[in-house]
């Protein structure tokens, strides 16, 4: 009974819904289109509002009020002496920055891509206790990581590896290792990973075969959205770096902008835009593999 009422109440709407007369529609169509504008237009104040200040600040002196692209122009010449900042912290942070981005990459999808695969076939309850420790980061403050990372990178610097910041890739790795996850899992949950490893193996396939063949090319989406977000996550990354006395490009601002504010600020203007290339390559890249799959 209560399912044939609400039945009814429900063809009752839909039938007034399409009795309205087009200007009723019309109206309403137009006061959500005002809803919807307002609420983007907050959002994207919200959001561009502070990145446009950077902007100003970058090209208004905040003293004699000059409009001015010197600070532009000593990064993309590399010479900021005319201003009084010596760009070469600045480049070694960048360059450790991306070295450190590489090698985390390569150590997170080495240690997360076949760990996750071969839990998601074999047991399910497993794959619920690695989701519980590899999402474990997020609940802890980077500082209290490093209270537990110092001790064991004073023992690594002074007895096993040396004081190079490239060696900040294992504290990174767990920094980024939820997102990661969350990303990888995705790819898993999309896909019916069993059932292609039973076909592959029932027609003779071994499994570095199936790895590689098989479930790789359809995981490429997930590989590649955490391999970008673990990207984004190390270029901003600077506590736990400060905090152990590395370097890397966050840290190198902030040593940059006691000299000159004006082009540290530019430059962290130019990692955000990185990381908003990063994010619409992602999405090309996905669309495209979703055309080039529908294709086929």
């Amino acid at each position: 009974m209560a399912v044939n009422q609400t039945n009814t109440e429900t063809a009752a709407e839909i039938k007034a819904e399409i009795n309205h007369p087009p200007q009723l529609r019309a109206a309403r169509t137009r006061k959500q289109s005002i809803i919807k504008f307002v609420i983007l237009f907050f959002t994207l104040g919200f959001l561009f509002v502070p990145l446009l200040s950077m902007l100003l600040f970058t090209l208004r002196h905040p003293l004699s009020g000059r409009w001015s692209a010197a600070p532009w122009q000593a990064i993309f010449t590399g010479n900021g002496e005319a201003l009084g900042a010596d760009l070469t912290v600045l480049w070694q942070g960048l360059g450790t920055s991306l070295a450190l981005c590489l090698v985390t990459v390569v150590i997170m999808l080495l240690l997360m891509v076949p760990t996750m695969v071969i839990v998601h076939i074999r047991s399910k309850a497993l794959e619920r206790a690695i989701e519980w420790v590899a999402t474990l980061p997020l609940t802890i403050p980077a500082i209290v990581l490093v209270v537990g990372l110092g001790p064991i990178y004073r023992w690594l610097s002074a007895d096993v590896l040396s004081t190079n910041p490239i060696w900040l890739c294992f504290a990174y790795v767990i920094l980024v290792m939820p997102f990661a996850f969350r990303a990888i899992a995705v790819g898993l949950n999309s896909i019916d990973v069993k059932t292609l490893v039973e076909a592959a193996r029932s027609l003779g396939a071994s499994w570095p075969r199936v790895f590689f063949r098989v479930i790789i090319p359809n995981l490429w989406q997930a590989i590649l959205s955490s391999a970008f977000i673990s990207i984004a996550v190390v270029l901003g990354e600077y506590t736990v770096a400060s905090l152990l006395g590395r370097m890397n490009l966050q840290v190198a601002l902030y040593q940059l902008g006691q000299s000159n504010s004006q082009i540290s600020t530019a430059m962290s203007l130019l990692a955000l835009l990185f990381g908003v290339v990063l994010l619409v390559a992602l999405d090309l890249i996905s669309d495209a593999m979703r055309k080039s799959k529908e294709g086929k």
